[in-house]
C-alpha cells in the first residue's frame, strides 16, 4: 500500500482507511526480499532513522539483521509535523533521555493531560531500544535467537517462525548458552520482573497522585508560570514510566536500565508533588489535597469521566459490522483467501 498510494499519503491516512486492503498482520515480504528470501528492511522509517545516524543498513551482518527486522515495528516512533510523517526519534540516541531531548527541542507532545494539563509523551513500544542496552544484545545475541530459535527438519536448519516467549522453549533458547535447569532460568526471569514491578507500582501510585494534586492547584488559582516546573516534572516522570512499561519484556532484556529509568521516573514524580505543594502553599493552602478513591480500574475510569458502556458499544459495533465488511471486500479483491 505504501508503494500504491505513496509513503506520505500512507502515513496521513486514518488507521481504518485501508482495512479491507490490510487484513493480514505480518507477511513474508515484511522481513524477506522475494527473490532469494534474504532478510531485508521494508519499512522506510527504520532506514531513514539509521541514515540520520550515519548507519547503512546494507552493511549490516546477518546477526544484526536478525534484530533489525524486528526494529521495523518494535520501537518508539511518532508522526512528525503537519504531514504526520512516521519518524523514529533516534537522532540524538536511543536512551530515554536522548529521545526526551529530541522531543523537547521539537516542542512535541502527544496530548495534554486532562487533569494536570501537562504536555505528555506517549511511548509506543521501545523493545528494540531497551533490548540493545541489555547484556544479551551486548554479547551479540539477536532478537531471533530467543524469539525465533533455530530448528532442524529434514537436515535443514532454519528459524522457527512460531514467534513466542523464549520461556516456552527453554531447551532451544536459554539452554543453548546457559547450563542451568529450566526451572532456574525461568525463575531468573520472573525474579527480575517482580523486582521491576515493585518500583513500577510505586511510580504509578505517585504519578496518579501527582496529576490529581496538579489539578487541585489549578482549581485553587495557580498560574501557568507557577505550574511550569510541576508540568515539566510530570512530563518527565510519566515518559519514563511509559518508556519502561510499554517495552514488553524490558525488565528482562535490560534489567539494570529498566530499573534506572523507573527510579528516575519515581524521582521526577516526587519532584512534581513537592513543586505542587510549594505552589499550593503560595496560594494559602497548606492541608492535604483531597484524593478520590481510584483503588480499582472501574473507580478510576468513573473519576476521569470515561464512559465505558459507550466505549464497549463502539467496540462491539466495530467487531460486528466494520470488520466483516473489511473481510468481505478483501475476499472480493483477492486480498484474503477463504480458509474453507
Amino acid at each position: 500500500m505504501m508503494q500504491t498510494v505513496g509513503i506520505e499519503n500512507f502515513y496521513k491516512a486514518k488507521w481504518g482507511a485501508m482495512g479491507s486492503e490490510i487484513v493480514n498482520p505480518i507477511g513474508c515480504a515484511d522481513c524477506h526480499e522475494p527473490e532469494k528470501m534474504n532478510l531485508q528492511i521494508s519499512r522506510p522509517a527504520l532506514i531513514e532513522a539509521f541514515e540520520r545516524q550515519g548507519r547503512d543498513i546494507k552493511q549490516a551482518s546477518l546477526q544484526e539483521m536478525r534484530s533489525s527486522v524486528c526494529a521495523q515495528c518494535h520501537v518508539e516512533y511518532f508522526f512528525k509535523g503537519e504531514g504526520k510523517y512516521l519518524t523514529f526519534p533516534w537522532d540524538k540516541g536511543m536512551t530515554v533521555e536522548t529521545m526526551e531531548t529530541y522531543y523537547d527541542e521539537n516542542e512535541y507532545a502527544d496530548y495534554t493531560h486532562s487533569l494536570s494539563k501537562a504536555p505528555m509523551l506517549k511511548a509506543q513500544h521501545p523493545d528494540y531500544e531497551l533490548s540493545q542496552m541489555g547484556i544479551h544484545a551486548q554479547r551479540g545475541v539477536a532478537c531471533a535467537d530467543c524469539h525465533m530459535p533455530y530448528m532442524s527438519e529434514g537436515g535443514v536448519k532454519f528459524s522457527d517462525h512460531h514467534i513466542q516467549s523464549p520461556l516456552a522453549m527453554i531447551d532451544r533458547t536459554c539452554q543453548v548458552c546457559h547450563r542451568e535447569t529450566e526451572e532456574t532460568l525461568r525463575n531468573n526471569v520472573y525474579d527480575r520482573q517482580r523486582k521491576a514491578n515493585e518500583i513500577r507500582n510505586r511510580l504509578e501510585s505517585e504519578l496518579a497522585t501527582a496529576h490529581i494534586e496538579a489539578k487541585f492547584a489549578w482549581e485553587k488559582g495557580a498560574t501557568e508560570a507557577q505550574m511550569k516546573p510541576v508540568l515539566k516534572a510530570l512530563r518527565a516522570a510519566q515518559w519514563r514510566w511509559d518508556f519502561a512499561v510499554a517495552s514488553h519484556g524490558g525488565a528482562f532484556h535490560a534489567p539494570q536500565e529498566f530499573q534506572r529509568i523507573l527510579a528516575h521516573g519515581l524521582d521526577n514524580a516526587m519532584q512534581a508533588r513537592i513543586a505542587t505543594t510549594k505552589v499550593l502553599a503560595s496560594l494559602g493552602f497548606t492541608g492535604d489535597v483531597p484524593l478520590p478513591d481510584i483503588s480499582t480500574k472501574g473507580k478510576a475510569q468513573a473519576y476521569i469521566g470515561l464512559d465505558m458502556a459507550s466505549e464497549k458499544q463502539l467496540k462491539d459495533e466495530f467487531i460486528k459490522t466494520i470488520v466483516p465488511e473489511w473481510l468481505k471486500k478483501a475476499k472480493e479483491n483477492n486480498r484474503l483467501k477463504d480458509k474453507n
